[in-house]
């Protein structure tokens, strides 16, 4: 008698797959409905517990103690009144100038410095802040990752069935990949209302949280950046703007005196002094090059690259997209060790090895290939070639890796060995020398306009615009005496 496996196999798995949704529905905290959650409470904290590490290593902590004590008491006192009072939450300010705050499972917060220089009042933050703790406490980082495990065994079972779903499973999951972008819209707007709810449970105005969209709307137009609505996986900034000024209005009917704070001074003196933009003493590029004043080396970028630096990690990337370089520490103690940990860590099998001298700096320079294989036939399907230095100077080793497909790396080599060999010591002071540009708060003496006060204040003809968007105002805006500002200064 003639079995069809395929179908057998498929039947078996299915039982599996919804026995597990039935034994796995989950009632969510926020909603109190139930949903499928293969995620357990437990596991969306070890989640946050392995991710925080490397994020505070990307990212690094902006060191900043009243803020980061500010940050922690507001989070602190919402997480209790939140729908998820017994999580351990942990809250942090990262080092980075984009306009962000992001939460990760098991109630780990990050705010980056860029937000916070963006915010004007303690009230903005906590609606913010709100929203991130409802990310956390709607679960939508569990939901979200539940659904790409249950549609991800769909498919399987779709392929064992069907040689035709086989041959389209590279773009389904494309497809996939587009609606499980991080927090879809419903996601995003149930953390606006939660958002709204808890600001205002612990005392402060929603309606400053929707006027921060207001600056992250013109934000977005200033880049020209703006995505379709259909494509974004946030609600767009205007939309969010008036919707949240209509759940404030809920929110607030039943306050009887109707006080709330918004403390706008109090933040304003509390931000005064953090840097705003790209940190020069963290590593900057200038005329071609990069320079790090603290550790005080440099070494050429290569024209039309594309160069992001973090605490972690210099990287850059052809505009083709075809060669990287990548410049980091590593952690051994000679150039020996390095090398031979280099080669085991990173599974580079070392064609040619050789001891160098760079600028002066003892050094040793590899070419390797890394095979990548099918797993499943064990079939090399792509051979990439990396050149490697190693260059010792001030008691640390600096790890160079240029790498690009086999058949591109010659097309490639010059322009990596003349990146790493071109690395030296940093000497030049006017390169030293550079300060970060920070936030300065100033008070307006008598009533102008914020035009008007930025050229009183020598703010740059060229970013009055910006800085207008910093303070949420128009430079248009009659200001009264008194009133507080942001400007920006070069400075330690």
């Amino acid at each position: 008698m003639y079995i069809n496996y395929s179908k057998r196999i498929l039947q078996l798995f299915l039982v599996v797959l919804f026995a597990s949704i039935i034994y796995s529905c989950a009632k969510n905290p926020v909603t109190g409905k139930r949903q499928v959650m293969l995620i357990s409470e437990a596991q969306e904290r070890a989640m946050g517990v392995e991710s925080d590490p490397a994020i505070v290593a990307n990212m690094g902590l902006y060191q900043d103690e009243p803020m980061q004590k500010f940050i922690n008491e507001k989070g602190k006192q919402m997480g209790k009144i939140s729908h998820r009072p017994d999580l351990d939450y942990s809250f942090k300010v990262v080092d980075s100038p984009v306009v962000n705050a992001f939460a990760v499972p098991g109630g780990f917060v990050y705010f980056t410095r860029g937000i916070m220089a963006h915010f004007n009042s303690e009230a903005e933050f906590a609606g913010v802040l709100g929203h991130e703790i409802g990310h956390v406490t709607a679960r939508h980082s569990a939901a979200q990752i539940s659904k790409q495990q249950l549609y991800g065994g769909l498919m399987m079972a779709g392929m064992i069935l069907s040689p035709e779903f086989r041959q389209f499973s590279d773009a389904a999951g494309q497809g996939l990949g587009l609606l499980f972008l991080k927090f879809g819209r419903s996601a995003e707007s149930e953390s606006d209302r939660l958002g709204v709810d808890y600001s205002t449970k612990i005392g402060y105005d929603a309606h400053q949280m929707a006027n921060f969209f207001d600056v992250l709307n013109r934000l977005q137009a200033k880049s020209g950046q703006s995505v379709p609505d259909f494509l974004s996986t946030h609600p767009n900034p205007a939309d969010r703007f008036n919707k949240v000024h209509e759940l404030a209005d809920e929110a607030q009917a039943d306050i009887a005196d109707g006080k709330l704070a918004i403390n706008r001074n109090e933040y304003l003196r509390m931000i005064d002094g953090i840097v705003y933009g790209e940190d020069p003493t963290q590593g900057y590029v200038a005329d071609g090059t990069f320079f790090h004043p603290t550790l005080k080396f440099q070494f050429p970028v290569p024209g039309e690259w594309r160069l992001v630096n973090t605490p972690q990690m210099v990287q850059m990337a052809s505009k083709d997209g075809k060669a990287i370089m990548m410049m980091t520490l590593a952690p051994e103690k000679t150039l020996a060790e390095a090398a031979t940990a280099t080669a085991e860590r990173d599974q580079l099998a070392v064609v040619e090895k050789s001891n160098v001298t760079v600028n002066g700096l003892p050094g040793i320079a590899m070419i390797s290939q890394q095979d990548q294989k099918d797993p499943n036939s064990g079939q090399i399907v792509q051979s990439l070639r990396i050149l490697t230095y190693l260059i010792q100077y001030n008691g640390l080793i600096y790890k160079f890796h240029g790498l690009s497909k086999a058949e591109d790396f010659n097309s490639y080599y010059n322009l990596f060995s003349s990146t790493m060999t071109n690395f030296r010591v940093l000497t030049n002071q006017s390169r030293i020398d550079v300060f970060p540009t920070r936030v300065k708060i100033e008070t307006i003496p008598s009533t102008m306009t914020l035009s008007q006060a930025f050229m009183k204040y020598n703010q740059p003809q060229d970013q009055l615009e910006t800085i207008a968007i910093l303070n949420n105002m128009k430079l248009s805006d009659q200001l009264k005496a008194g009133t507080l500002i942001k400007t920006l200064s070069k400075g330690k």
